[in-house]
């Protein structure tokens, strides 16, 4: 390992602790507050970011005129939220956060599992979604969390161990297929994020928010193949609480040419993601860049 990379993952650690470490001895109230001020600080700091969220809120068409500032500002004070939220779980000081959150239409869970080859949970970068993840596994059942892996490997590995000390497993998106796959062998569960741009061989063009985007045919794919029900699950926030819902299953095309199957099943997939953004559209991650490559 290079000498001065690891100073800097060192440094970067330790700045991250400076501010993490306070948000999550507070009060959770004033945590909540302070989280949302450091967004809001941070919306008008990264200014790359800002513009990317802006943007994307405007050709998007879901704010009125001239409300799309605003509407990206809120975007990043929840992430702020968010992030001190994750700062009190990650310190072991979030139970209660965990313990309040309400839990919608666990009957449609309840009735994927039933089937016994697995459940596909699909959601997006919508609300506090790790907090989601946290939840799940200590009120409902572990889940094997697909995600790419920190730059750091330093907050890599911490904010691994956090997730298996909940229960939760890690899949890296290198070589998920197959752990995926293993994964629904043994009846788990294993959560997507569907909402970030894939390449063109891991997907197809769909429409999103008004605009052509790449997305992810890889739990289309993997349902098809195994059998496995796709269970759509969000969360959101109200006020100082979160709620968590199970949506239906979703019903897989009838198509019997396998890509046409396969395209209007990602499409569906995408829709209901577009759908709880337009329901809660200051909780998703605006500033990533969900339209590239695909021309628009």
């Amino acid at each position: 390992m290079d000498g001065s990379m690891k100073i800097k993952w060192l440094v970067e650690i330790f700045f991250v602790a400076l501010i993490a470490l306070p948000l999550a001895l507070l009060p959770y109230a004033i945590s909540l507050r302070i989280g949302g001020f450091l967004g809001v600080s941070l919306f008008y700091l990264w200014n790359r970011r800002r513009k990317i969220a802006i943007d994307n809120i405007d050709k998007s068409g879901i704010a009125a005129q001239n409300a799309s500032h605003s509407l990206a500002q809120e975007s990043f004070a929840n992430l702020g939220r968010s992030l001190a939220e994750i700062f009190k779980v990650y310190f072991g000081l979030g139970r209660s956060i965990i313990d309040n959150i309400e839990i919608q239409g666990i009957e449609n869970f309840e009735k994927a599992a039933g089937k016994k080859r697995g459940v596909i949970l699909i959601t997006g970068h919508c609300g506090n979604w790790e907090l989601m993840a946290i939840t799940l596994a200590v009120r409902v059942a572990p889940v094997s969390v697909v995600v790419r892996g920190q730059n750091n490997p330093l907050f890599d590995k911490f904010i691994k161990s956090v997730r298996l000390s909940h229960g939760n497993q890690v899949i890296y998106k290198q070589g998920a297929l197959k752990k995926i796959l293993t994964e629904l062998k043994k009846s788990g569960n294993v959560g997507i994020l569907i909402d970030q741009a894939v390449v063109k061989d891991e997907g197809y063009i769909t429409d999103f928010l008004g605009r052509k985007a790449w997305s992810t045919k890889m739990p289309a794919l993997i349902a098809r193949k195994t059998g496995t029900p796709i269970v759509p699950i969000f969360i959101h926030r109200e006020g100082s609480r979160h709620t968590i819902t199970f949506h239906s299953e979703m019903t897989l095309s009838g198509e019997p040419d396998r890509e046409s199957a396969l395209t209007e099943d990602t499409q569906k997939l995408t829709t209901i993601i577009e759908n709880h953004i337009r329901q809660h559209p200051s909780e998703w991650l605006w500033m990533h860049k969900r339209w590239k490559r695909a021309g628009n």
